[in-house]
């Protein structure tokens, strides 16, 4: 392993992930939902309400906490671009070849002047095996400030990864109920999140995040 990478790890509080569970060092497990949006400003106030008061009985069932992280990036249109290009190839209109070409210089011009940003919302879901300091709060996955419990065995891992996905179901049932839709991270989905996450410049990075050494 690299030198720098190796220092770069030490900052990090992720010990492993294994089975789509991000394990923290200090034992606290995660895992990690890609959750759809809701234009709530386009509801009727009705809708808006009803939105309101389904979120609010979703987090009073709960009985343990929850970290939502919102993730901004700014939209790379090369690609788009590349795509309208190709098209404009093979248009045998002559106008639609303009039209296209002003469409594109219309798009490049735009996303040069104003940043045009992607986002992204997760929901962390939170297991600790052992009980914590309720004084201290649960484990910032993204910081990972507090320092208790220790790493599960491989013995129990199963038996902690079941009741984690329990609260998962409960958290994809509730959001549904509100029209939000998930979807649970993959190994290499988390590993590219948290990759991007330390490394928020390098923007096609693809380096292990964890050390399972």
């Amino acid at each position: 392993m690299p030198k720098a990478q190796g220092i770069s790890q030490d900052f990090v509080s992720i010990r492993d992930i294994k089975d789509n569970v991000v394990i923290q060092k200090n034992g606290q497990m995660s895992m990690v939902v890609l959750a759809s949006s809701v234009n709530f400003a386009l509801k009727s106030l009705d809708e808006q309400k009803a939105i309101l008061m389904q979120f609010q009985q979703f987090l009073n069932t709960l009985d343990f906490s929850l970290q939502i992280y919102v993730q901004s990036r700014k939209l790379n249109i090369e690609p788009y671009l590349d795509v309208l290009s190709g098209l404009e190839v093979k248009q045998d209109n002559d106008l639609m070849r303009i039209q296209l070409r002003e469409y594109m210089e219309f798009i490049r011009t735009f996303t040069e002047d104003i940043d045009v940003m992607s986002k992204n919302f997760f929901v962390v879901i939170p297991y600790s095996p052992a009980k914590i300091n309720i004084t201290k709060g649960i484990t910032d996955i993204f910081t990972g400030t507090t320092k208790t419990s220790n790493l599960p065995t491989e013995a129990r891992f199963e038996e902690h990864r079941v009741q984690l996905e329990q609260r998962v179901g409960m958290v994809t049932e509730g959001l549904a109920r509100v029209g939000v839709r998930t979807v649970t991270l993959q190994k290499d989905d988390l590993v590219e999140l948290f990759y991007h996450l330390y490394n928020p410049a390098d923007a096609t990075g693809s380096a292990p995040l964890v050390d399972n050494a």
